[in-house]
């Protein structure tokens, strides 16, 4: 298989399960937004941010050292079983050591679902792990699986608690941990780990490696999570946790873009590791980027586009205000989806330490910018400081990648993009309905075009294989 084939077929397993769950996700958005208050909504969002940041600290993110040695493993059964033991003794005896000052420390303070706290990160541990080992086996498609799994049971225990229980906000947290408890086991059946682990022993060595290798991620993960989970803090303190309900939905269509970049940016990890050492590498890193480029400035360009003839339908009036920022929350994920094409080359190099300073330097520029005009300009700070850190990064990271890769960008595409979103910008804004028809229109006929040469090849593609299967 050639290595866009097999890029392109990834990408498109892992979409599968993301693309069921997104929906699901967005499903959800009326019955959060009219049945949990803005109050309830913005806590349980901060608390869901503080475990994001808890996990990559607590694992001393092992979920991504097991994916890559995995991947140098595929055509060994004794080192996969042997990573594979030394992973979970490793990710029980992190969590343990992290539970117990958990649980004493907690003691001191009170605030609600503690407990449940606790219980909900534990399980957001285990499938994060197993799911990225199933990547790192090329199970694919037992990623996928079990990220429908997760979505299923995430929309029938929301609708349960939240409209039969009225249990409110913690209703998603309760959600979560069974999504990921559901995940978890599924992905432990179906990949037989209990067999892999009884035949093998762990080892000090390969711990030791493991760790040289992902303890570098730890500050990227804190980066992400302070780029992330600053503004929200920051909004809670300044403007209140109401107002931090309003930016957490107004995120919440951003992520469209992002589930699409999030399943790309494993599959591309994973071929860039494949790959980094081909002759011929510099070509097809850029192609890889161009062609990215290209897919998810289109998706971003037609949220923003066909956003307002749908918004109201599907927001409660309290969270109406959201509208006003997610634009540019789009404009920040695109960006970002530069910087995660860069973090796979520092992957495939394993220069997990490039990844760790450059996101690091990223969160402190968001911190800063986002305190320094939170005063002036409200929410608009946190979706400005987080567009304006992905700049940055991705600006940087293309040069110093230069010493491994040189990816070339079509200049034409990029003028391209900026005007794309220059207009649509403008239709967004506008607040009249025939311009936002105008504008959905012309966001559609802009991704058409501008990913016409993919389309033909998935198109070509997708004949062969069909007149493979009738033979």
């Amino acid at each position: 298989m050639s290595r866009g084939k097999e890029l392109a077929r990834n990408t498109a397993i892992l979409l599968m399960g993301k693309l069921f769950t997104q929906f699901l996700s967005f499903f959800m958005l009326p019955l959060y937004t009219n049945l949990i208050p803005r109050e309830g909504y913005g806590f349980v969002d901060l608390l869901s941010t503080y475990i994001g940041i808890a996990i990559p600290v607590t694992t001393l993110q092992l979920e991504m050292a097991a994916f890559r040695y995995l991947i140098d493993a595929r055509n060994d059964r004794n080192r996969q079983s042997e990573i594979l033991k030394t992973t979970f003794r490793d990710l029980f005896l992190r969590i343990i050591l992290f539970s117990i000052p958990y649980l004493i420390i907690i003691q001191f303070f009170d605030f609600e679902y503690k407990y449940l706290t606790l219980v909900c990160g534990i399980s957001v541990a285990f499938s994060n792990t197993l799911l990225q080992i199933s990547r790192g086996l090329g199970k694919n498609t037992a990623y996928a699986v079990g990220s429908i799994l997760a979505g299923i049971t995430t929309i029938l225990s929301n609708l349960f608690l939240i409209c039969v229980m009225k249990l409110g906000a913690e209703s998603i947290l309760i959600s979560m941990t069974l999504a990921n408890v559901v995940c978890s086991v599924f992905l432990l059946y179906h990949l037989k780990i209990n067999r892999c682990i009884n035949r093998a022993k762990s080892s000090k060595a390969l711990s030791k490696a493991m760790i040289k290798y992902s303890w570098p991620l730890v500050p990227n993960g804190i980066s992400w999570w302070l780029i992330d989970s600053s503004d929200r803090t920051i909004v809670s303190l300044v403007l209140g946790v109401a107002a931090n309900g309003t930016y957490a939905i107004a995120c919440k269509f951003p992520t469209i873009v992002s589930g699409f970049i999030g399943v790309f940016s494993y599959s591309w990890t994973e071929s860039a590791s494949l790959h980094i050492n081909d002759k011929d590498k510099d070509l097809y890193f850029s192609s890889v980027a161009n062609n990215a480029l290209k897919v998810f400035s289109s998706i971003g360009i037609c949220v923003i586009a066909f956003l307002p003839l749908i918004f109201d339908v599907i927001i409660g009036v309290d969270y109406r205000d959201a509208y006003n920022y997610i634009p540019i929350a789009v404009a920040a994920v695109v960006l970002n989806s530069l910087v995660l094409i860069y973090s796979a080359v520092y992957v495939a190099k394993k220069l997990t330490k490039k990844v760790a300073m450059t996101s690091a330097i990223s969160a402190l520029i968001n911190i800063i910018i986002d305190i320094a005009l939170v005063y002036f300009i409200g929410l608009y700070s946190a979706v400005l400081s987080t567009a304006i850190a992905f700049l940055i990064m991705a600006v940087y990271r293309h040069f110093d990648v230069k010493k491994y890769v040189n990816i070339r960008y079509d200049k034409a595409c990029m003028f391209f993009v900026l005007l794309s979103f220059f207009v649509v910008f403008l239709t967004y804004y506008s607040g009249n309905y025939v311009i936002y028809i105008a504008g959905a229109v012309f966001a559609a006929v802009y991704s058409f075009i501008m990913n016409w040469g993919l389309i033909k090849t998935l198109k070509k593609s997708s004949l062969r294989f069909f007149v493979n299967k009738t033979k």
